[in-house]
């Protein structure tokens, strides 16, 4: 029997090498908490029973102590055997998976398995290292906490903050109070936010400042930042400042690998460059090419010191002018055609008028090839030529409404080139000036210095001047060219097939005849925005009826149309 006995005890010391045990406290309520060992390789050994009855073991030397699978390192070592906490001095250092902790000094509670590291503090899971002087890490949960400062390295990325959490199975850090993260591209402030050391995925929880090294900013309360790819998307009320462009809305997503920025829920672009903002419910961004589309009731507003131009449509398209030029299909064009009939012909011409290439025939060349010149003709570097604020263009779709104080208009769509800052209408377009209406097939309005400055209608041009409710003075030609001063119609040349219908007034306004005729050619003049004068020129027919002879309600040139209804009557109207 003494034989078998001591066979089990030589089993059970090469099983276990030198390691000691510590035994664990009493099991309570089925707690099964795992006993300390001892490793082989400590040096010094000693035990002292206080006045108490408290039992104190000493170690020294090479100290080192397993729990589970949590390997303790140390210089010096004492242990507890009543509260169950050893304290470890000097070179602590712990090894748990694949976080490793070092610290100067350690208190650890071998029960609850919760240690407390002082001094000199540095956590380590090979993808960030957290350095604080004083951080609570729970063994069994894996979770890291400081609570008086911290700072934590991942790559060249470096955060701080007053507190933080650290999760080793998720990998997620928690920041609190006077968060700050710094890294080559970014610079971020927040009180709140969690981050991922493996995805370097940052959630933001609270209000917060990011600035990159472009000199973007983006402020937000909510939303996730990639701090690899660069992507984000912000669930609450957020702006982005990034040079001539900011954007606001409720919800952004944000990917600087293509350029592109989603802007949903009462959505505003500011472009400072062009003095444009345009309000929408979805705007779509391009940083790189410069480009924006907006629907969801999108309104553009072009500013200026007094009396601004609004746009209102159901898709509102922006891009540089260039873009198009060199997009557009360079095809044969009548040069003796003055007015495009779609907005595929208008791309067209203006490719043939802006692009700076011209195509050369080239002809073979009989015999020898010239020789190659020995000295290499020498290439010099130019500059990047500035940026052109005029490359831009606007198109709108469906539903044009134009709204300002001296002119507005509707049509179904629209192109505006800042090139010549000319506004043209396409299908069924109208266009007013205090009591004048302009239609016709296409309209172009020129403006000057964002004001109305000419305008031109081409096939089946009709202007209506209501001088009276249900009386108005008619005049209808193919080709309408009119101009404005001071905000006001100034006067309109007429050719083709031009007919009007002009009634005479008193000078109480009382109608005395109506003046019906037709011309090659017809000027007329405003007064103030009222017309006033009416001269035709070449093949004039006419007649000049007395009022009596005539009811004002009735008369009526062929085409006419009074569209009061489609008028916007203030830009509050483009808002609907």
């Amino acid at each position: 029997m003494k034989r078998l006995l001591l066979l089990f005890l030589l089993i059970y010391s090469a099983l276990i090498g030198d390691a000691q045990v510590i035994p664990a406290p009493p099991a309570t309520g089925g707690d099964s908490t795992q006993p300390v060992l001892i490793l082989p390789g400590t040096q010094r050994q000693r035990y002292f029973r206080l006045d108490d009855g408290t039992e104190l073991q000493v170690l020294a030397g090479t100290v080192g102590l397993r729990q589970g699978n949590t390997l303790f390192y140390c210089d010096s070592l004492v242990l507890n055997s009543v509260t169950k906490i050893f304290e470890a001095y000097g070179h602590v250092h712990i090894i748990d998976d694949t976080t490793q902790i070092y610290s100067d000094y350690l208190r650890y509670h071998t029960d609850i398995r919760m240690a407390y590291l002082q001094r000199n503090v540095r956590l380590t899971d090979r993808r960030s290292t957290v350095t604080t002087n004083e951080l609570e890490y729970d063994v069994a949960t894996k979770i890291a906490t400081y609570k008086n400062g911290g700072r934590v390295t991942i790559g060249k990325s470096v955060l701080t903050s007053e507190e933080g959490v650290y999760n080793q199975d998720t990998k997620d850090i928690f920041f609190r109070r006077k968060v700050e993260l710094k890294d080559p591209g970014t610079y971020l402030r927040t009180d709140s936010m969690i981050y991922n050391t493996q995805t370097k995925l940052t959630q933001l929880i609270t209000e917060t400042y990011i600035r990159d090294s472009s000199g973007r900013v983006i402020r937000t309360r909510e939303g996730t930042y990639d701090m690899v790819t660069r992507q984000a998307t912000f669930t609450q009320r957020t702006s982005i400042d990034d040079k001539c462009l900011r954007v606001v809305g409720d919800r952004i997503a944000n990917d600087d690998a293509t350029g592109t920025v989603q802007i949903e829920g009462n959505a505003v672009l500011i472009d400072t460059c062009q003095g444009v903002n345009i309000l929408a419910n979805r705007i779509f961004a391009n940083k790189r090419t410069e480009a924006y589309l907006a629907t969801k009731k999108p309104l553009m507003i072009i500013r200026q010191d007094k009396d601004s131009i609004f746009v209102s449509a159901d898709t509102l398209y922006s891009a540089r002018l260039s873009d198009l030029v060199k997009s557009a299909p360079v095809r044969a064009v009548d040069s003796s055609v003055a007015v495009p009939d779609s907005m595929v012909a208008l791309r067209d011409t203006l490719a043939l008028k802006d692009s700076s290439k011209t195509a050369v025939a080239v002809t073979p060349v009989k015999g020898k090839a010239p020789a190659r010149p020995k000295t290499p003709a020498r290439t010099l570097k130019t500059p990047p030529p500035a940026k052109d604020s005029t490359d831009r263009y606007f198109e709108a779709y469906r539903n044009v409404r134009i709204f300002s104080d001296s002119l507005q208009a509707v049509g179904d769509s629209m192109f505006y080139s800042f090139r010549d800052s000319v506004f043209r209408l396409f299908k069924d377009p109208v266009a007013w000036n205090k009591k004048n209406q302009v239609s016709g097939d296409t309209i172009y309005l020129y403006t000057k210095n964002k004001k109305a400055d000419r305008i031109r209608v081409f096939n089946h041009s009709f202007v209506a001047t209501e001088v009276a409710p249900g009386v108005y003075n008619q005049i209808k030609s193919t080709r309408l060219d009119g101009w404005f001063f001071d905000g006001n119609i100034d006067s309109v040349r007429c050719r083709g097939f031009a007919e009007s219908i002009y009634f005479m007034q008193d000078d109480d306004s009382a109608f005395t005849g109506v003046n019906q005729t037709s011309a090659d050619i017809l000027d007329v003049r405003f007064l103030k925005g009222d017309l006033h004068r009416v001269i035709y020129r070449s093949a004039v027919k006419g007649t000049l009826w007395p009022i009596r002879q005539k009811n004002p309600l009735e008369m009526r040139l062929p085409g006419f149309g009074w569209f009061d209804n489609r008028r916007p009557k203030s830009k509050y109207d483009l808002f609907q």
